[in-house]
């Protein structure tokens, strides 16, 4: 710890350019304006420092003095509750605890088929390219209901889903064949300027008709 410690700011961010859970974190990072460094790493080649923090090398680590953080959702909470402005969920105890039963599902129902997807050839992927294109044409309603996903405003469930759809028209789902409403939704999570900053070149990249 002396040595990261000696050599790094007060916080660092270790991260892949890659990983979705990578890119919410950062997201949350810019979102929130948090002051840490974000370095940059091959979760398959860790750097030796890193593995001192933590010897699995996950990819994101947030690392604050004495603290490591290695699970990209813990650490997208710990952010928002250190740095309280401006708050990604709501005040009261209900609201933030439906907002993190939601975030579970995105994490069980669709972000599993999406990594599916990514990791079987073209020729494998089919099937779960269906499941998962037709389950966000079944959920349309919730996106068209309110301007963020069930909420009048921009909230964690946000950072969660726009590293998601940005993904996939890289897969080969293109998102103005999901609706109007799932359209319009990406579109107002990909404008923003927190964003827009969080993209690495390799995840501009994924997207090339955005640029």
């Amino acid at each position: 710890m002396a040595n990261i410690s000696s050599r790094k700011s007060a916080m660092t961010l270790f991260t892949s350019s890659t990983c979705i859970l990578s890119h919410c974190a950062r997201l949350v990072v810019q979102e929130k304006g948090v002051p840490a460094e974000i370095e940059f790493f091959d979760p398959n080649d860790p750097p030796e420092d890193l593995l001192e923090l933590n010897p699995n090398g996950n990819s994101p680590t947030f690392v604050e003095r004495d603290l490591v953080l290695y699970d990209a959702r813990i650490i997208m909470e710990y952010l928002d509750e250190r740095f309280p402005h401006p708050a990604l969920h709501q005040m009261d105890p209900a609201s933030r605890a439906n907002a993190r039963m939601l975030i579970k599902r995105i994490d069980q129902d669709w972000y599993p088929l999406l990594e599916e997807v990514q990791s079987l050839g073209d020729k494998k992927n089919t099937k779960a390219k269906k499941m998962l294109k037709e389950s966000l044409l079944a959920a349309g309603p919730v996106f068209e209901a309110s301007p963020y996903f069930m909420s009048e405003e921009y909230s964690m469930i946000d950072c969660v889903m726009a590293p998601f759809l940005w993904r996939l028209p890289s897969v080969g789902i293109e998102i103005t064949g999901l609706g109007k409403g799932i359209t319009a939704y990406a579109n107002r999570l990909f404008t923003r300027k927190a964003f827009q900053e969080s993209l690495t070149p390799e995840e501009k990249n994924l997207m090339p008709a955005s640029k």
